[in-house]
């Protein structure tokens, strides 16, 4: 069968799986963590959980995540996964985000997930909570009206990047090489080395190409031993 990129988004996952995700990759929630989680949908179930079903709890960490960690997304696989949800709410939510970091402009085309009227946060009451408190800085001029005060902003919710680089394998390899397919398809085969490109492929969500050159590199590095030079898990390829 010829190799296709998955496209649909993933299915929710139960409750307590996605507390583990979110835990996983540096959430502090009361909860054991899933080793590695995968980074950006977990990113999108807390949002849908956010915004859908009003846990604004989650929604807080999930904002303040965004503000510490930012720069270690994805961003070309969380804006096909964002792009994909039917959620209006939650495209919203992520084009207020592409809106308050505008200073990172790989996010900027979260900005074309939602073209609509801006949207209240609160079910009832934020037109009058925002005359009471003001908006929360962060998503004043965007997409969502958030009254000041109702997501709470601590770093001690997340981890550090300095705690969660030493915690997730595919972390440290976005620092290392960058937030790209690259380094998630390095991910993938530290925790699968015999793996097919195809299944490398699909687990990283990107091409068959930039799977099949990585997978070389990494063959390479192995096949060389322990003092090859670290230069090549630095190569950028798309």
């Amino acid at each position: 069968m010829a190799f296709s990129r998955a496209t649909s988004p993933e299915p929710t996952p139960a409750p307590g799986d996605l507390t583990a995700r979110m835990v996983g990759i540096g959430m502090n929630f009361a909860a054991k963590a899933e080793a590695d989680a995968e980074i950006e949908s977990t990113l999108l179930h807390a949002s849908v959980l956010g915004m859908d079903d009003g846990d604004l709890r989650v929604l807080a960490v999930l904002t303040t995540w965004l503000g510490v960690h930012h720069t270690h997304v994805n961003a070309d696989r969380l804006v096909r996964l964002v792009g994909a949800h039917p959620s209006e709410r939650v495209r919203a939510y992520w084009a207020a985000v592409a809106t308050w970091l505008e200073k990172d402009r790989r996010l900027a085309r979260l900005a074309g997930a939602y073209e609509g009227a801006p949207i209240e946060l609160l079910p009832t009451g934020t037109e009058f909570q925002v005359k009471r408190r003001g908006e929360d800085e962060r998503f004043t001029g965007s997409k969502l009206r958030v009254p000041k005060g109702t997501l709470r902003d601590r770093h001690e919710d997340v981890l550090s990047p300095e705690v969660l680089v030493r915690r997730h394998a595919g972390y440290r390899n976005r620092v290392l090489m960058g937030p790209s397919f690259r380094a998630d398809v390095w991910t993938a085969l530290e925790h699968g080395p015999d793996l097919s490109i195809a299944d490398i492929a699909r687990k990283a969500s990107c091409s068959f190409a930039t799977a099949w050159q990585a997978a070389q590199d990494y063959r390479l590095l192995r096949a060389a031993g322990p003092n090859a030079p670290q230069a090549l898990t630095r190569r950028s390829t798309e």
